[in-house]
């Protein structure tokens, strides 16, 4: 339910008068794409969202549990998530489609991603390929589309920005499923449910963080909303939409200014790093991590930063959070616009 803060970048984008000349994404972002290509509002899709209630999309598979135990293909039935994408997503294949789409799947017989959308690929109904997106592994029965078994496309990856931005200008990229990873107290109390999706996340942050700080394609604007921790819950839909909204809105204030970059992950900011030398038990994971990042300081092998103040974008410095007694602090300092000049908006914010 974290994705619904994608309505809220439809609603920024749409205000802006910013129309993508192709739409990408991962599970529940597949579905607010494919409805966007469909004609869609921001305004209807955020009434359904906020409509939605658990039973509309869980219920579980208890025949199939009954009868065949561990070989039932999910916990949850699949009609009413098929329900669900039937209601917005358009009848026909991606031929049919005025706007392009691309929908993020993992084959699951083959152990391969597979973009449909993409040329070759173009030749099966939307709907089946969204639903598959949709199909978390365990939580609903895999789909068949052109023939293959496939699932979530999260498995390999949540963010499908290198295959949207092929021969594009620019990228706007919203992460709303593994950006934040900040602790949650006694996950081991709150059921297997919560225990698995904090895996999860937990495996998408790190697939996620290697493509995106290697990035080499056209300028990406990355969005990163924070959003409420809880996957299932569907409490917080209009809270999630207006999240969503503010993160993209604050985002394209210098849209022009990273535009006109060749490459590279936008916004960046100014970030001093430091290490509290009491706290760190000298394990070299850091240096490990990073090790262009951070070294050994040879005069009692304490873990230091190479470099005091270094520019990141929200892609970078993962491995301050990796620290596992928190000795590595990385203070955020100021906004760095490209072509304008530096120490504009200073400020500070400890990042755990």
């Amino acid at each position: 339910m974290k994705g619904f803060a994608h309505i809220g970048v439809l609603r920024a984008l749409a205000e802006r008068g910013i129309r993508p000349a192709v739409y990408a994404g991962t599970s529940i972002g597949a579905l607010i794409a494919a409805a966007a290509v469909n004609g869609m509002s921001a305004d209807e899709l955020a009434q359904r969202a906020e409509a939605l209630r658990r039973r509309d999309l869980f219920r579980i598979n208890h025949l199939g549990m009954l009868m065949e135990r561990m070989r039932s293909p999910s916990i949850y039935l699949g009609e009413p998530l098929r329900a669900m994408v039937d209601e917005v997503v358009g009848h026909g294949t991606f031929e049919d489609l005025a706007t392009p789409l691309l929908v993020n799947t993992v084959d699951l017989e083959r152990a391969t991603r597979l973009v449909w959308g993409l040329p070759g690929l173009r030749d099966v109904p939307v709907r089946d390929a969204v639903y598959a997106s949709c199909a978390l592994p365990g939580f609903f029965p895999p789909a068949t589309v052109g023939g293959r078994v496939c699932v979530d496309g999260g498995v390999i990856d949540n963010l499908p920005a290198a295959a949207a931005g092929l021969g594009m200008d620019a990228v706007i990229a919203v992460d709303v499923g593994s950006g934040d990873v900040r602790p949650v107290p006694r996950i081991g109390a709150q059921g297997f449910a919560a225990i698995y999706m904090r895996s999860a996340t937990t495996m998408m942050h790190q697939l996620q963080q290697q493509p995106l700080a290697r990035w080499s394609g056209p300028p990406m604007l990355l969005i990163r909303p924070k959003v409420d921790s809880h996957w299932l819950s569907f409490a917080h839909a209009e809270q999630n939409v207006r999240e969503g909204y503010r993160a993209t809105t604050k985002a394209l204030e210098h849209l022009e200014a990273y535009l006109e970059q060749p490459s590279g992950v936008y916004p960046r900011k100014r970030i001093r790093l430091h290490v509290v030398r009491e706290q760190c038990i000298k394990c070299g994971l850091c240096v490990a991590l990073a090790p262009d990042q951070m070294m050994f300081d040879p005069a009692d092998g304490t873990a230091v930063p190479r470099e005091e103040f270094v520019e990141w974008s929200a892609a970078e410095g993962d491995f301050v959070h990796h620290c596992p007694t928190s000795a590595i602090k990385a203070a955020r300092l100021d906004l760095v616009t490209p072509g304008a000049a530096d120490g504009a908006g200073r400020g500070e914010l400890l990042i755990p």
